[in-house]
């Protein structure tokens, strides 16, 4: 071991309180706080802050953190500080006076890390402070932002490559957890990282187990998710418009759940509050918009649920991946239907992107259909869509409970006939009843049920119909209107299929059961059993001292922390060493409290 991996090891385990790197972190450290640059993509909850961290505190001078989001920054700068690090942020929601003395901290070298959002650090003003001041490194973190093709593009992120030139002798290391190859080629590119080393440690979230439902009542629906696997459990709901979000959080508050609303157009005062409510309290679901986003770094989100399908696969990765931070079972469930692929088809066209880059945008949207049709594994489809590999989890709705396909060449050949016989203007009920035979009087007004269609299609039910319509418009062979009118129209894709007489399976639609798909349950291969009630005594006292500091309970100790202690049940300052996130300072703030609930639970329950 050399001296570097060392003194990596030593922080880890003092401060941090874990016994051993994992994956690359113990490469990426060593390169970084050996004066090398880097790029790292590593899937979220994989452990990225400790690759800029620990380079951080090893090299002299601080390090320069650029994130996104407020919330994130706040979030960090509290962890690091429950650690005993000198660690602070500057941001537009701090008062001048607070940041005349954090600039004078930075000046006299008495800061570890500073994070900072990047319209702040392009200031011509904080850019001659940085000149002056010794900087171990520069950390980019959420890096995909610094891409036009990546699903997050802003575009201060871009001036960032001016680090390299005014800091050449700095080393730089970009992080993020989303980034396809081309995303990729771009973020290192802008950033100035070809002669960095990149690091890429795959993609796969193996304690999130996936399913993707086709919209049905999506309130009953996710009432009967919540009630029947995370009746006890924070999660996220993910709807598309300000209003859906409200509305949202207003129907599970009448169902006995405690749920928040939060989008971009609340009051900035009650946008804060419930934000810091789900963050410092327990079993808050947040019925929320993508705004709710980048900065929410807790990690005891069990569940994340789509009440419509996101932008792209970037994005529902991402989304979902603010589900189960700390490595224990979450889920992640996704409520789709025919008229989601028109709302974010309309988005894309409306939108004022150059053409090239609407196209790609086009082609994300096409795979995310593809991947909620999909009959196959819902990882592995993830996996490869991000050029990684692996075979079927186990661990997703189509690989508990695997779909049944069939032959569908004739019943797609019959629906798009269908269409072009009618028109190409009404949408797929009204197709659907061509097709059933079952006419009204507008179908008898346009004499549609007369034409060749008109009752071809009574092997199918109105609801199997209702999949194979889906799975046209997810293969884009139909398209639907972006009017928002419903109408259903062929695409060239669908006139070459109707041409060339390609054979094509489609998922055949399950029967309709009373409750959830059993999901396999996934479990750590470090997380033994723990004793409930001894957790939840655990959990109250974390509570407690968290309410009294303010802070998010997590940020005292991670769920995960606690499930350990509960299982091996420490009785000394000795043994709680040996607990997974337990380090030197967090035993000296906490250390008698928790193992005071340790011996009385055991006492009482002997």
């Amino acid at each position: 071991m050399t001296d570097t991996s060392r003194q990596a090891t030593f922080i880890l385990q003092q401060t941090y309180g874990y016994p051993q790197f994992r994956g690359e972190q113990e490469a990426i450290i060593a390169h970084v706080a050996s004066g090398g640059h880097a790029f790292v993509l590593m899937p979220t909850g994989g452990g990225k802050s400790l690759c800029y961290q620990i380079p951080s505190l090893m090299r002299p001078g601080v390090g320069i953190i650029v994130s996104p989001l407020i919330a994130l920054m706040q979030d960090q700068v509290a962890a690091m500080q429950q650690l005993g690090i000198k660690a602070a942020a500057i941001h537009s929601g701090i008062e001048s006076g607070e940041i005349g003395y954090i600039r004078r901290q930075l000046q006299e070298n008495a800061l570890d890390m500073l994070y900072v959002a990047p319209e702040r650090l392009l200031m011509d003003d904080f850019l001659t402070l940085l000149d002056s001041t010794r900087i171990a490194l520069f950390a980019i973190d959420e890096a995909h932002c610094v891409s036009q093709w990546g699903h997050d593009f802003r575009p201060h992120y871009t001036q960032l490559s001016l680090l390299a030139e005014r800091f050449p002798n700095v080393p730089r290391i970009a992080m993020t957890a989303t980034a396809d190859a081309p995303t990729r080629k771009d973020i290192i590119e802008r950033l100035q990282l070809k002669q960095g080393r990149h690091f890429v440690a795959g993609f796969d979230r193996p304690n999130i187990h996936y399913s993707i439902l086709p919209r049905n009542n999506a309130r009953q629906q996710l009432l009967q998710f919540i009630r029947e696997k995370h009746a006890e459990d924070s999660g996220i709901v993910y709807c598309h418009s300000r209003g859906k979000t409200e509305e949202t959080a207003a129907w599970l508050k009448e169902q006995g759940i405690t749920a928040l609303a939060y989008h971009a157009g609340m009051d900035s005062e009650a946008r804060t509050r419930h934000q810091q409510r789900f963050l410092q309290e327990e079993n808050i679901v947040m019925a929320a918009t993508i705004a709710f986003g980048m900065g929410i770094h807790k990690p005891d989100v069990r569940f994340v649920a789509h009440m419509s399908i996101p932008k792209n696969i970037e994005a529902y990765y991402q989304e979902t991946g603010r589900a189960g931070r700390d490595g224990l079972p979450a889920s992640a469930i996704m409520f789709y239907g025919m008229g989601d692929a028109a709302l974010q088809r309309s988005f894309i066209d409306d939108s004022t992107a150059p053409e090239p880059q609407k196209h790609i945008e086009r082609q994300k949207l096409s795979a995310l259909l593809g991947l909620c049709e999909a009959a196959g594994c819902r990882r592995q489809i993830m996996l490869n869509y991000f050029g990684d590999s692996g075979a079927p989890c186990g661990h997703c709705d189509n690989c508990n409970s695997a779909p049944e396909t069939f032959d569908g060449t004739e019943s797609a050949r019959k629906a798009l006939s269908c269409v072009y016989r009618t028109g190409q203007r009404f949408g797929a009920k009204y197709a659907i009843d061509v097709l059933i035979g079952k006419p009204d009087e507008r179908m008898r007004q346009f004499g549609h049920d007369k034409v060749s269609t008109f009752g071809i299609g009574k092997e199918h039910s109105a609801q199997e119909w209702q999949s194979i319509f889906r799975q046209l418009v997810a293969r884009h062979f139909l398209k639907v209107d972006s009017m928002g009118h419903g109408g259903l129209s062929i695409t060239p894709e669908g006139f070459a299929f109707l041409k060339e007489k390609q054979n094509l399976q489609l998922r055949r639609i399950t029967v309709k059961r009373k409750g959830l798909a059993q999901e396999k349950k996934y479990s750590s291969e470090t997380q033994a059993p723990s004793d409930t009630g001894m957790f939840h005594a655990l959990k109250a006292e974390r509570l407690r001292l968290a309410k009294a500091q303010n802070l998010p309970p997590y940020v005292i100790f991670h769920d995960k922390t606690l499930h350990e202690m509960a299982s091996q049940k420490p009785s000394s300052v000795a043994a709680l060493r040996g607990i997974s996130g337990v380090g030197e300072q967090k035993i000296r703030l906490y250390g008698e409290q928790f193992l005071a609930i340790i011996r009385q639970y055991a006492e009482e329950t002997a």
